[in-house]
């Protein structure tokens, strides 16, 4: 059975132990020549300090370009890290978004799995956060430690991976330590909600 991570968003269940961690395998896949397919890459500003990801329109297109959407409307500036979620020692997320703000979030978005995408839950991978395939919006979360059981596999949807932090990982970290609130959040999220939250103050497309 997957990590239960589908009731992380949804606010349901027990959460199961978390695998032993596989190393990633190397990339083998041949450089991306259609510049319209290259990787973007995208600065966050936040209070903790810079996170540089790289989009991967390559392998993600659907959902990198909802992300690149969020960004080059401004959405994501003054957003936050509102969670944490600690699943294991070195291992968690940190989400941030728009927490369903109607003035910021756009449409859902279709669901990519790993299983079309080929990309994995790694160490500083960036997916979309979701209760269930097709309604992930402007919520997003970044992986700390290998936790493939979030992809795709068996009769799990998984989450949808779309770019990986390539700088900055030491903020996730930091983020992902940071001080949360005893009592805010419902069901399973008690005790997952930053308090304070961490600002966002822009993101951007970098050259």
């Amino acid at each position: 059975m997957m990590l239960p991570f589908l009731a992380l968003f949804a606010q349901a269940t027990t959460p199961a132990p978390v695998p032993t961690p596989v190393p990633a395998p190397a990339a083998t896949t041949a450089p991306v020549t259609d510049p319209a397919r290259a990787p973007v890459k995208v600065r966050l500003d936040t209070a903790a300090g810079p996170i540089v990801i790289a989009v991967d329109r390559e392998h993600a297109p659907l959902t990198a370009a909802n992300f690149l959407r969020y960004v080059d409307a401004k959405k994501l500036d003054g957003v936050g890290f509102y969670r944490a979620v600690k699943v294991g020692d070195g291992f968690g997320l940190a989400q941030f978004g728009t927490r369903n703000d109607p003035k910021r979030t756009l449409p859902p978005v279709a669901f990519e799995p790993t299983s079309k995408t080929g990309l994995s839950h790694v160490d500083g991978a960036v997916s979309m956060a979701m209760a269930k395939p097709g309604t992930a919006a402007g919520d997003f979360f970044v992986v700390v430690g290998d936790l493939k059981s979030m992809d795709a596999h068996d009769n799990e949807p998984g989450f949808a991976v779309f770019g990986r932090v390539i700088e900055g990982m030491d903020v996730i970290r930091r983020i992902l330590a940071s001080p949360t609130s005893p009592t805010e959040g419902v069901g399973v999220m008690k005790g997952q909600m930053l308090a304070p939250t961490i600002r966002i103050a822009s993101a951007r497309r970098e050259p």
